[in-house]
């Protein structure tokens, strides 16, 4: 795949968005329902871990510890996930920046899908977990234009007729949002997020 998109900017905002958690945040509401803050940390624990691999087309690595995507929960969240976090975030970015990771068939999750396709998720959950930790905590999430026009693309195409079953368990139903709302609010809608959601 030519003119990958770099996960950098994504996952360097995540991490940005780390400082701003406090204790008390950890037991709070976001926008996924079944995650308050402490287990959509653990959440982005286990994905980092999940889609590092999946880029470099390696097995699990069960000493990690990771959960992994959709095994998340607010007891399993690792003590040290202020530091780790960071240093997963960089890694998974720095792992799908080798134009490798983009070509033929990788599995992250018990879903197998090609390399080119599974970075866009990647990208995905970044700049939507993202958004989620942001307003789950206060914070104002700030997304490139490269990765908001990825995610825009990814998430609307989700939304079409006939992709129902794909898209099931990963996004919820569409919210309506106004045509000429910014790219990061359609975004959001197609991927059944409120752009307006507050604790």
């Amino acid at each position: 795949m030519t003119d990958t998109p770099s996960l950098h900017p994504a996952a360097a905002e995540v991490t940005r968005l780390l400082d701003g958690v406090t204790e008390e945040h950890l037991d709070g509401p976001t926008p996924c329902p079944e995650y308050p803050v402490a287990a959509l940390l653990d959440h982005l624990m286990g994905l980092t871990l999940a889609f590092t691999w999946g880029a470099r087309k390696t097995a699990p690595d069960a000493a990690a510890g990771a959960s992994g995507p959709g095994a998340a929960t607010a007891a399993h969240l690792d003590p040290q996930w202020r530091s780790r976090l960071p240093e997963q975030l960089s890694t998974l970015a720095d792992a799908w920046a080798d134009p490798g990771a983009w070509d033929g068939m990788t599995m992250v999750g018990g879903a197998t899908l090609p390399g080119e396709v599974m970075g866009l998720v990647a990208m995905d959950e970044l700049v939507l977990h993202g958004w989620d930790l942001a307003v789950a905590t206060g914070q104002e999430f700030r997304c490139d234009p490269v990765s908001t026009e990825v995610v825009l693309g990814f998430t609307e195409a989700s939304a079409q007729p006939g992709e129902e079953a794909s898209r099931a368990g990963i996004f919820g139903p569409v919210v309506p949002v106004a045509a000429d709302a910014p790219p990061l609010h359609r975004a959001l809608g197609y991927a059944g997020r409120d752009p307006a959601w507050t604790p």
